[in-house]
């Protein structure tokens, strides 16, 4: 029964702080959106991704450190009490999200596991200059994607080989090559695993960011910047919008005017501003970063004895 409790306190407590905290997250993620495009494309998806999966490592992190410690510390293990009503309706309510959230990454997987599997029939390796495997598609759409998430190919369709020039389709593959090492799709499927009610916009808006940190990465100078707008523009009229799953990253998958604004922000490039955006204050951000977290590790440890007493005062409420 003590077994029982424990699991059904940890359970209810996860549930409780990763609902509050998503609420929290709906209705504020439109203010750091708004700090975020200040921000260069790649730390603002960096920012909005970790404001997406704030709620779930926020909810692990102090079930697993604070909960589950004070329940097998502070809670006496000979007292035999049954569960109540309210404690195992939260329980019930934190198992079912994480089977909910299983379910539709598992759901995620399979639709695309499918799809590459009908986009690859008579498919044919091609020349490729990096570790990533290219792959030549007869279906011509997606014209261009990224698929995998353990082993990334990148699918390119024999209608895209024949529009692009070469160096257009050098800047496309560069495009999908960085959201190879980002791990875009792996990215993706985390968010599938924490689908939340109301954090379609938060989505969106990351969605958008990751192409124009692809964008940046595969347009590091004039020329190549020119080259993938021209890509963007003949990809677009090919390939309709939609036309990737949950768990590819195509070349183009988003609305004309989407995609028009990228081509607007290619051209608008030089090489001066991307030389500088790749010496940002890196090492500042982070010696920040390291700081703060010290300074809140030794907060933590500091104040960890008291807080373990104030998280069971809590969870005593919920085993009454």
């Amino acid at each position: 029964m003590f077994a029982a409790r424990g699991i059904a306190v940890s359970l209810s407590m996860f549930a409780i702080i990763y609902c509050m905290v998503s609420l929290v997250v709906v209705f504020l993620w439109q203010r750091a959106w708004v700090y975020a495009r200040r921000l260069s494309a790649r730390r603002a998806s960096d920012l909005l991704l970790a404001l997406r999966m704030f709620p779930l490592i926020t909810a692990a992190l102090i079930t697993s450190t604070l909960t589950v410690p004070s329940f097998v510390l502070l809670e006496p293990h000979a007292i035999d009490e049954p569960l109540g009503g309210v404690l195992l309706a939260l329980a019930s309510f934190g198992l079912i999200l994480g089977l909910v959230g299983i379910s539709k990454a598992a759901i995620a997987l399979r639709a695309a596991s499918r799809a590459v599997a009908r986009w690859t029939r008579g498919a044919r390796p091609a020349e490729s200059r990096n570790s990533v495997p290219v792959v030549t598609v007869s279906p011509a759409c997606p014209a261009m994607t990224v698929t995998g998430i353990l082993r990334p190919r990148i699918l390119v369709s024999r209608a895209a080989e024949r529009e692009l020039t070469g160096g257009e389709l050098e800047a496309a593959l560069n495009h999908e090559l960085a959201h190879v090492r980002l791990a875009d799709n792996l990215k993706k499927l985390l968010m599938r695993f924490v689908s939340f009610p109301g954090m379609r916009g938060l989505e969106a808006a990351w969605l958008e960011t990751i192409e124009l940190a692809a964008d940046d990465a595969a347009g590091v100078t004039n020329r190549d910047a020119l080259d993938l707008a021209a890509a963007l523009i003949k990809l677009s009229l090919m390939a309709p919008a939609g036309a990737a799953t949950d768990l590819t990253v195509a070349l183009v998958d988003r609305p004309v005017s989407s995609v028009y604004a990228r081509v607007e922000r290619l051209l608008a490039r030089s090489e001066e501003r991307v030389e500088v955006s790749k010496k940002s204050s890196r090492l500042g951000g982070l010696s920040l970063g390291v700081a703060g977290t010290f300074a809140a590790l030794v907060m933590f440890v500091l104040a960890y004895h008291q807080l373990l007493l104030e998280v069971h005062r809590a969870t005593e409420w919920l085993v009454r």
